[in-house]
Protein backbone atom coordinates (compact mmCIF):
# COMPACT_ATOMS: atom_id res chain seq x y z
CA UNK A 1 0.00 0.00 0.00
CA UNK A 2 2.99 2.40 0.76
CA UNK A 3 4.28 1.92 -3.08
CA UNK A 4 0.57 2.87 -4.32
CA UNK A 5 0.44 6.19 -2.11
CA UNK A 6 4.15 7.01 -2.87
CA UNK A 7 2.74 6.47 -6.72
CA UNK A 8 -0.13 8.86 -6.59
CA UNK A 9 2.12 11.50 -4.84
CA UNK A 10 4.44 11.41 -7.53
CA UNK A 11 1.90 11.77 -9.61
CA UNK A 12 0.43 14.70 -7.54
CA UNK A 13 4.06 16.71 -7.41
CA UNK A 14 4.56 16.05 -11.04
CA UNK A 15 1.33 16.83 -12.09
CA UNK A 16 0.49 14.26 -13.91
CA UNK A 17 -2.63 13.01 -12.25
CA UNK A 18 -4.18 11.97 -15.75
CA UNK A 19 -2.09 9.23 -15.23
CA UNK A 20 -4.03 7.58 -12.51
CA UNK A 21 -7.20 6.99 -14.81
CA UNK A 22 -5.24 4.97 -16.96
CA UNK A 23 -3.36 3.17 -14.26
CA UNK A 24 -6.65 2.39 -12.47
CA UNK A 25 -7.49 0.97 -15.98
CA UNK A 26 -5.40 -1.61 -16.41
CA UNK A 27 -5.61 -2.76 -12.82
CA UNK A 28 -8.75 -3.59 -13.00
CA UNK A 29 -9.20 -5.05 -16.47
CA UNK A 30 -5.81 -7.28 -15.08
CA UNK A 31 -7.80 -8.11 -12.18
CA UNK A 32 -10.88 -9.04 -14.01
CA UNK A 33 -8.93 -11.33 -16.31
CA UNK A 34 -7.24 -13.11 -13.07
CA UNK A 35 -10.32 -13.60 -11.67
CA UNK A 36 -11.94 -14.98 -14.83
CA UNK A 37 -9.55 -17.32 -15.92
CA UNK A 38 -11.05 -21.14 -14.73
CA UNK A 39 -14.67 -19.72 -15.33
CA UNK A 40 -17.49 -20.05 -18.03
CA UNK A 41 -16.97 -16.15 -18.68
CA UNK A 42 -13.37 -16.89 -20.20
CA UNK A 43 -13.77 -16.85 -23.66
CA UNK A 44 -15.83 -13.98 -23.87
CA UNK A 45 -13.83 -11.90 -21.88
CA UNK A 46 -10.51 -12.81 -24.35
CA UNK A 47 -12.22 -12.30 -27.75
CA UNK A 48 -12.54 -9.14 -26.60
CA UNK A 49 -8.47 -8.67 -26.93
Amino acid sequence: MNQIKELFQFMAARKRLWLAPIIIVLVLLGLLIVFVEGSAVAPFIYSMF
